[in-house]
């Protein structure tokens, strides 16, 4: 049995997302690692309405605050101990991470 997880890396700061992305990419290839990805998302651009006072009958706003979200996708294929090293190191705040592990069977075992 074979686990597989799966990184989902979210950032504003591109820089620094790529600069993680590819740390993780090297210490997957010195450890020998099967390594997936990194897959890119396009660009996410959000906008966030921003009011110009709490009272909730006070229509007046500021112009709205936009800012871009890139995500990165990686899998690792098995060596789980490089896998949870990496889901478990601090990053910079500016960069979010989801791990997601799933167990694959080989096949022609029935469970």
């Amino acid at each position: 049995m074979t686990f597989v997880t799966r990184l989902t890396l979210q950032s504003g700061d591109r820089a620094a997302l790529d600069g993680i992305v590819e740390d993780i990419k090297a210490n997957a290839e010195r450890k020998g690692a099967a390594l997936k990805g990194p897959h890119s998302h396009p660009p996410e651009k959000l906008s966030v309405p921003q009011r110009c006072r709490l009272h909730a009958d006070d229509d007046r706003q500021f112009s709205s605050w936009e800012y871009t979200v890139f995500t990165r996708e990686l899998e690792i294929h098995g060596h789980d101990s490089l896998a949870r090293n990496i889901a478990s190191q601090s990053f910079p705040d500016s960069v979010h991470i989801e791990a997601e592990v799933e167990q694959i069977h080989g096949a022609g075992r029935g469970n």
